[in-house]
């Protein structure tokens, strides 16, 4: 095989104004009906640390003008007026996470929490959000258990997983020629998942894997674990590292040289900012899954445009998955006039949504798994980028219903909703 670098589901972001799935005016029948006259959004998420520039401070903008075209939609018709969007930094640790999370359902009521990158704080916040009854909308974690052994009534997951990850760039790299793996993941929940799906998708390409390397999360310096990887026979070095860790990861894949092997670097999650941050030269002719892309068509690139405008960059996908979460929590206060956890959850299950994020969009009630169309992308050669961050071309669609595991898979991994 010739040396290149291959991707999993990129994360990026975009999208125009939507108008979503509830058309209504008003409120769906009744008289609103509130705990406290004003409904909370909580953006909880890494501020500072390898994850800010994928989720971090301008997720809460995305969040914010969720609520801006919610009531610019509704106007006097909103059954609810006082509508605020908060935030915290959960450091990427699941105990911060967790008092994160209390501190936000109890003191700063929040009625919903979104976001949440990193898989063990996502897990640890899922437990509050049961325990408290309150809504929790992930976004930015993969780990499958969100809809496997760890699912339940009051957590939603919007975006990507591993699982979703591991079917495109899996199995694609495996098909291709890359038969013998060495895989490389930060040891904590999300890696421990990628890792876990990755194998089982490229067993069933007909691949093997012939190592696990775990290492420290966060980390900066992955030298010994690349040469440990490239000193075996392996085709592919899979990264399952993402954020910071995955361009430090990267920088230093190359500054070693190991590029100019025969073995291959294929990454199972990036991120638009990881591409802008190391450059397409580093990335040219990669394939990978993309959940969903900031120059899609005409409404994702006006709400990119809207959103850069507010931040002063494009969006990652998780933010943009963000701003369809919150609007999407809103469309169903609105539905039902309520604030009722109870309530809203029984309107998003099964719901179908077609938005600015969210294509062919439903959420399945059996595992609370949101399935939706995603896509195949390549990177440019640096010679064909004429727009900063306009860096991919999509190539294909993979249905919402290929993209995902099925429900029996996640039922089989231990969801059971009446549980």
């Amino acid at each position: 095989m010739n040396s290149k670098i291959l991707v999993g589901p990129a994360l990026l972001a975009g999208g125009a104004m939507v108008l979503t799935a509830c058309g209504a005016a008003g409120p769906a029948s009744g008289e609103a009906s509130f705990t406290d006259d004003k409904v909370v959004i909580a953006v909880l998420n890494d501020a500072t640390g390898v994850y800010k520039d994928v989720a971090g401070p301008n997720a809460v903008k995305a969040a914010e003008m969720a609520v801006e075209d919610f009531k610019a939609k509704y106007g006097d018709d909103a059954v609810v007026e006082d509508i605020s969007v908060v935030s915290a930094d959960h450091q990427n640790k699941p105990d911060v996470a967790n008092t994160q999370a209390q501190e936000l359902y109890d003191r700063r009521q929040a009625d919903v929490i979104i976001d949440v990158p990193t898989s063990s704080a996502a897990l640890a916040v899922a437990t509050q959000a049961e325990s408290k009854k309150k809504l929790f909308i992930n976004v930015g974690a993969g780990t499958t258990e969100l809809t496997g052994a760890q699912c339940n009534k009051y957590t939603f997951h919007w975006s990507y997983d591993t699982a979703m990850l591991a079917k495109g760039t899996g199995t694609t790299v495996t098909r291709n020629g890359g038969k013998n793996w060495q895989i490389i993941y930060p040891d904590y929940a999300f890696g421990q998942d990628m890792d876990k799906s990755f194998t089982q998708a490229i067993e069933d390409a007909g691949g093997t894997v012939s190592g696990h390397i775990a290492t420290p999360f966060p980390n900066d310096n992955f030298a010994t674990f690349l040469t440990k990887a490239a000193s075996t026979d392996a085709d592919v070095i899979g990264t399952m590292h993402a954020g910071g860790d995955l361009v430090n990861l990267v920088k230093q894949y190359n500054e070693a040289g190991l590029q100019n092997g025969d073995t291959t670097l294929a990454v199972g999650l990036m991120f638009l900012y990881d591409i802008h941050s190391l450059g397409v030269d580093k990335f040219e002719n990669v394939i990978y899954t993309e959940p969903w892309y900031w120059n899609l068509d005409e409404e994702t690139r006006e709400w990119a445009d809207r959103f850069e405008e507010v931040t002063g960059a494009r969006p990652s996908s998780g933010q943009a998955g963000d701003y369809s979460a919150a609007l999407q929590y809103l469309e169903a206060v609105q539905a039902e006039a309520t604030d009722d956890a109870d309530t809203i959850v029984g309107h998003l299950e099964g719901k179908e949504i077609d938005d600015m994020f969210l294509r062919n969009g439903k959420i399945r009630a059996e595992d609370h798994r949101v399935i939706h169309d995603v896509y195949l992308a390549e990177v440019k050669g640096a010679d064909e980028v004429t727009e900063e961050w306009d860096y991919v071309d999509i190539v294909e669609t993979i249905p919402a219903e290929e993209a995902f595991r099925t429900v029996e898979e996640a039922q089989a991994a231990g969801c059971d909703m009446a549980g």
